[in-house]
């Protein structure tokens, strides 16, 4: 009998890598490599996730927050060039604030590429909310048990449910059959049956997921009554 060892195959090293970072690290990577790809996006006025041969519809939620995201970009841009006149005689500090600052520039405009590119997509099995590059949530539409317009702008935080504001604003509530799993940014994750989002024509979303969840219900008492 032999007593070398059994050949074990090595680890791929996809594998070792995301075992040896941090959920919370992977997610923040993951993050900004969305918002450098939203920037792509953005430049040549492509959508992300909207496959309109498959009848999805794309609704976007970007438009409440663009003066707010505008203001803080120029703002950005203003300390920028105040703190290269301050450091202009000292070479190093000067880079290193410089780089800082380009990077804020380009995140503040990244965040608000990331809204643009990723709206919000209604296919005819699903609609799937996101805001921006932090929130992603596919939810099935035999899940559905109502949907309303509410115009909110507060959201105190409360079990099952999940708030995705624009602009600190959410105008359509939806009530879940059952939960659904929300990730979070740094990869939490929690139940919810009730998801409150903003929409820039909310009306015209929640008259198309009208439309759709009744003909759903007509096709199941069709299907049933067969």
């Amino acid at each position: 009998m032999s007593n070398r060892p059994e050949h074990t195959e090595p680890t791929p090293w996809p594998e070792r890598l995301k075992a040896a970072v941090p959920t919370p690290l992977r997610r923040l990577v993951g993050h900004e490599l969305r918002i450098v790809l939203s920037l792509a996006l953005w430049m040549t006025r492509r959508q992300h996730g909207v496959d309109r041969t498959a009848g999805e519809r794309a609704y976007g939620h970007a438009r409440g927050q663009a003066p707010i995201m505008y203001g803080l970009t120029f703002v950005c841009v203003v300390e920028a060039f105040g703190m290269a006149v301050l450091l202009r005689d000292h070479p190093t500090a000067h880079a290193v604030m410089l780089v800082v600052d380009v990077y804020g520039v380009i995140l503040m405009i990244g965040i608000h590429a990331a809204s643009v590119t990723r709206p919000h997509v209604l296919s005819p099995d699903a609609l799937r909310v996101r805001q921006g590059a932090h929130r992603d949530l596919r939810i099935p539409l035999a899940l559905v048990a109502a949907v309303r317009a509410e115009r909110l702008f507060t959201h105190e935080p409360a079990d099952g449910v999940l708030d995705l504001p624009v602009a600190s604003t959410t105008s359509i509530t939806l009530r879940l059959t059952e939960p659904v799993t929300a990730v979070g940014l740094l990869g939490k994750r929690r139940e919810v049956t009730t998801v409150r989002l903003q929409a820039d024509d909310p009306a015209q979303l929640l008259a198309t997921l009208k439309e759709q969840l009744t003909a759903r219900s007509a096709d199941r008492h069709h299907t049933g009554a067969n």
